[in-house]
């Protein structure tokens, strides 16, 4: 499925947003009903294209949030001030309007119940996914999907956010996950703090001579400080593969 999703022709197709709502503290959950989606896996992103009445388009990459069994489109769109896309989506956009979107996008970042189902379930290469801030959105498919299929392939997740009010997703992560805050803690925190590093990965990620499948999303610092760290644990670098999003800004 994942090949005839990347070779197939993408065509803009029309979505109809159903809910908009508050995700966390700067993120909205976004949901769509569109015309004629062909199914994703876990891992895809789309491309939302916007219209003014000028004709004026602005375009923008996000991550499908839901596992395929959703017939649903779940996008989390993180509010940037002064962004040029996000502040419509975000604060404007209401259920019943309409926008442009195509996908699914992409078979290299992408992982499924599927793509295991051929490997007895005592073969299975486990599963890290290292995600900062809105990177953890391709994951929350990966983990709802996981859940739903019943698969047994083991998975952890290690999540940095910036506080707990930052967190997405909490009801799907499950005991396989770590969240790390950066900035700070509330006084009943348990979980680690400070930045994914070395000492956090060691802790918590599946270490290299388990052969991890290692993915990691999020803003570029982060991504790239991430897999630099992996490499230097002793992960193989063909093990790891990423996905970035914005410049080089905060590294959540």
């Amino acid at each position: 499925m994942a090949r005839a999703a990347v070779q197939r022709r993408l065509t803009w197709l029309r979505a109809r947003l159903t809910d908009n709502l508050p995700a966390s503290t700067r993120v909205r959950r976004l949901v769509f009903d569109v015309d004629g989606w062909p199914g994703h896996l876990p891992g895809q992103h789309v491309d939302v294209r916007l219209t003014a009445e000028d004709g004026y388009t602005a375009q923008r990459s996000y991550s499908i949030a839901s596992p395929p069994e959703d017939p649903r489109l779940h996008l989390l769109v993180e509010d940037l001030p002064g962004g040029e896309v996000s502040p419509y989506l975000t604060e404007e956009m209401q259920a019943g309007d309409d926008l442009e979107l195509r996908g699914p996008i992409g078979g290299y970042f992408v992982w499924s119940a599927a793509a295991d189902a051929a490997t007895p379930a005592d073969r299975r290469r486990p599963v890290q996914l290292v995600a900062g801030g809105a990177g953890v959105s391709p994951f929350l498919a990966m983990l709802d999907h996981a859940r739903r299929a019943g698969d047994p392939t083991p998975v952890r997740l290690l999540y940095s956010a910036r506080t707990a009010d930052d967190v997405l997703g909490g009801d799907l992560l499950g005991p396989g996950a770590t969240v790390t805050l950066t900035r700070g803690a509330p006084p009943d925190w348990t979980g680690p703090t400070g930045r994914v590093d070395g000492a956090l990965l060691q802790e918590h990620a599946f270490p290299p001579d388990a052969r991890p499948r290692v993915f990691v999303c999020g803003p570029t610092v982060f991504v790239e400080t991430v897999a630099t760290t992996l490499v230097d644990l002793g992960h193989s670098p063909s093990a790891i593969r990423l996905e970035r999003f914005g410049g080089t800004g905060d590294p959540a």
